[in-house]
């Protein structure tokens, strides 16, 4: 288990840097994890992590890869359905690095 210090706060996060604890979750925390990784979350990855949130919320599990990319291209246009843009966004596999910053746990297919 790994700690971090977040606006006055301790943050705890497993081992592989996903949150223990949901409620810990904040926009500004996820701009915090991504911009550790390098990234700035711009309004297309804003869309994604808020697609990731609402699929958990509503089904209580992270979509997998093919359902995340018919569900983008559904909502975001078909330009965008595919694992190729998706990767652009998260380069560290989009399901992993993408549930990570939008507060979920690892997802199931993820190794």
């Amino acid at each position: 288990m790994t700690e971090i210090e977040f606006e006055g706060r301790r943050i705890e996060l497993d081992e592989r840097g996903y949150l223990r604890h949901a409620n810990d979750w904040s926009a500004a925390l996820a701009d915090y994890l991504a911009a550790c990784d390098g990234i700035v979350l711009d309004a297309e990855r804003w869309d994604i992590l808020n697609l990731l949130r609402r699929h958990h919320d509503e089904f209580r599990i992270a979509p997998p890869m093919r359902l995340l990319v018919k569900e983008v291209g559904r909502q975001f246009g078909p330009d965008k359905a595919s694992s190729r843009y998706l990767y652009r966004l998260f380069p560290e596999g989009p399901a992993k690095q993408a549930c990570r910053y939008a507060g979920l746990p690892k997802p199931v297919s993820c190794i």
